[in-house]
């Protein structure tokens, strides 16, 4: 039986319970009143793009003022993880499940967040859902988050049951293709219209206080406790030990070993090795005025969607200089990481531990992608 039933409320995105919290919310508006100062036309991809990024974020807001009373009112959920002005002010720390400087449910490494979570609650028959709100239409995007989000929650929280619920709006297609875990919801049509009057108004209305739920089922995100889990110490000793098998290449049996999948949804790729820039010139179409001689190409086992396990190539040249190589039927791509994202730290990091030892050749790297390939063919 499923215990989490939408209300009509909240299908007909009703607004009478919420007061006027809504308006208290603190919106990254910077650039959509940057554009609308300039008199930028509202059909502007550039203006269109910056309301949609708004949009999601009233709706997120919005949805999780439902939720509060949602969770109050339902006996099947017994605890409900406050964020945003609803929580006390405590910092993000590290290796926990915290709140974040912009007041979000995160986990974090010392420098990294890890992931972010809409809201999360608990319920009797010990599951822990966590909650994705988004208006975005096509949710290819949203099931590889989803995937990421459950392997860490599965990770830090052994003894729940990790499930999810999703809001969306009406009209979002890919629907039929989350997995069994996930419960579905669908709203009516939201708009942020009044949000953005409200926001642009030099006169601004005078606002009714914050409607806080007082409740023993809210709690502060830091309360919950979880199995501890240390990021770059779990992806260095996967590294060490798919490299350390006496007759193979790389452990095949650990790699497919459930929990090191379970790990590998969670970092959605391991480090393998390197390849000297000498010999992937060919095979990446390296120039040689490009990279140092010395240059390494580190090598990964990347998870795709599809569940296939692909190898990918980075080239760090600078701290936070990272290359991605990769090949879709065999075409080339290369793409700048973002230098602020975690992958140019894991680089940086397993860059350090590799000694030679993890060097490969191009005959290496062809026995490990048969080696993939044939397992996946298997599945």
């Amino acid at each position: 039986m499923n215990n989490l039933e939408m209300t009509k409320s909240i299908k007909n995105l009703d607004k009478d319970d919420i007061a006027d919290n809504l308006l208290h919310y603190v919106y990254n508006t910077k650039h959509l009143l940057s554009l609308i100062k300039k008199g930028i036309d509202l059909d502007d991809p550039s203006y269109l793009s910056s309301y949609r990024s708004f949009e999601g974020e009233v709706y997120e807001n919005f949805l999780y003022e439902k939720l509060l009373r949602y969770a109050e009112e339902n006996d099947y959920i017994t605890k409900f993880i406050l964020k945003g002005f609803h929580q006390s002010k405590h910092k993000a720390y590290a290796n926990t499940l915290s709140i974040s400087e912009k007041e979000q449910i995160v986990y974090r490494t010392k420098s990294r967040e890890i992931s972010e979570f809409d809201a999360m609650f608990l319920t009797k028959n010990n599951e822990l859902y966590f909650v994705e709100m988004t208006l975005v239409k096509s949710v290819l995007k949203l099931r590889r988050r989803l995937r990421k989000k459950k392997a860490l929650l599965e990770i830090i929280f052994p003894n729940y049951t990790i499930k999810s619920l999703i809001i969306l709006n009406e009209g979002a297609t890919g629907t039929k293709q989350f997995p069994p875990y996930c419960t579905v919801w669908f709203t009516k049509e939201f708009s942020a219209k009044e949000v953005l009057e409200y926001i642009t108004k030099l006169d601004k209305q005078k606002l009714q206080p914050k409607d806080k739920i007082r409740s023993k089922k809210m709690i502060e995100a830091h309360t919950l406790k979880l199995h501890p889990f240390r990021y770059y110490n779990t992806m260095s000793w996967i590294t060490k030990t798919l490299r350390s098998h006496k007759k193979h290449i790389i452990d095949m049996n650990f790699l497919y070993n459930y929990k090191v999948q379970r790990y590998h949804d969670l970092y959605n790729k391991f480090y393998i090795g390197y390849l000297s820039v000498e010999n992937a010139k060919e095979m990446l179409n390296l120039k040689p005025e490009e990279y140092k001689e010395d240059q390494r190409v580190v090598i990964a086992i990347e998870k795709k969607h599809s569940d296939e396990i692909v190898l990918t190539y980075y080239i760090q040249t600078t701290r936070k200089n990272l290359y991605l190589y990769s090949f879709d039927n065999n075409k080339l791509t290369k793409e700048k990481k973002d230098p602020y994202g975690i992958t140019v730290t894991e680089v940086f990091h397993i860059n350090k531990l590799m000694d030679k030892t993890y060097e490969l050749s191009m005959s290496n790297i062809a026995t490990i992608k048969k080696l993939l390939h044939e397992r996946f063919l298997l599945k």
